[in-house]
Formats: C-alpha cells, sequence, structure tokens
C-alpha cells in the first residue's frame, strides 16, 4: 500500500468523521448533561489513548530521520522501525480520534471525549506526515 493511498483513506475517514458528527449538534432535541471533571466516559478514555498512541508515532516519526552518535539501542531501534511507527499510530490515532468525535454526544467540555479526539486527529495527521516525510527521506 503507498503512502498516497494511506493519506487519501485517512483523508476520507477524517473528513467522513466530521460529516457524521455535524447533524448531532444541530438537532436541538439533544441536551447534553456535562460530566464532571473527573468521570472517566468511553469517549475520554478512547480519545486520550488515541491522543498518546498519536504523540508515540509523532515522536518517532521527528526521530527517525535523525542521525544520531553512539550505539544507544532506542536509536537503533527508531532509526529501523520509526517509520513504520509514525504510519502505524499517526493512522490508528486518526482512525479512533474521528470515530470517538463521530459518536460523541455532546459538544466541547461535556464529557464525552470530543475535545481529546480533535486532538488525537491533528497529532495523528502530524505523525503520519512525519513518517511519510522520514520514509521519503530515507528512500531518496
Amino acid at each position: 500500500m503507498s503512502v498516497r493511498t494511506v493519506l487519501a483513506v485517512l483523508g476520507a475517514a477524517l473528513i467522513g468523521g466530521l460529516a457524521l458528527a455535524e447533524p448531532a449538534a444541530a438537532d436541538p432535541s439533544v441536551h447534553p448533561v456535562a460530566a464532571s471533571v473527573y468521570t472517566l466516559s468511553a469517549g475520554r478514555i478512547g480519545a486520550s489513548t488515541a491522543a498518546l498512541v498519536g504523540l508515540l508515532g509523532a515522536v518517532n516519526g521527528g526521530l527517525a530521520p535523525a542521525r544520531r552518535t553512539g550505539n544507544g539501542h532506542i536509536g537503533t531501534w527508531v532509526r529501523r522501525n520509526g517509520v513504520v511507527t509514525a504510519l502505524v499510530a499517526g493512522s490508528l490515532a486518526v482512525v479512533v480520534g474521528t470515530f470517538v468525535a463521530a459518536t460523541a454526544d455532546g459538544g466541547l467540555g461535556t464529557g464525552n471525549g470530543l475535545g481529546g479526539a480533535y486532538v488525537a486527529m491533528l497529532v495523528g495527521l502530524i505523525a503520519v506526515t512525519l513518517g511519510w516525510l522520514a520514509r521519503s527521506r530515507r528512500t531518496g
């Protein structure tokens, strides 16, 4: 699967998720109930996990093209597997973030994980972009 195909599928998933999330927000009969700050809903947990996975991908995508001095085990692993980790983790973060955004019942601040879903999608797209750039630098 080429990088262009992956980016096209991710873009379609992002646009589709935002299009599915719009009608729920426009319906006046939906009355979201704000959750407590300490309440852990499934949306919050999913969005937070997706954001952390996307952050892991972004870090690996940023470190993959870096040339390190020394023979550290972590640096060697990142140089070998950082591109794949960035692409897979970024894609996963975008998909899970889009799913949480599409299924959230309320707006921002209601405790459904919508803010975390947007952060996960953004960090996931950054991870995919960095992984793609590192891949193209390695093959070029």
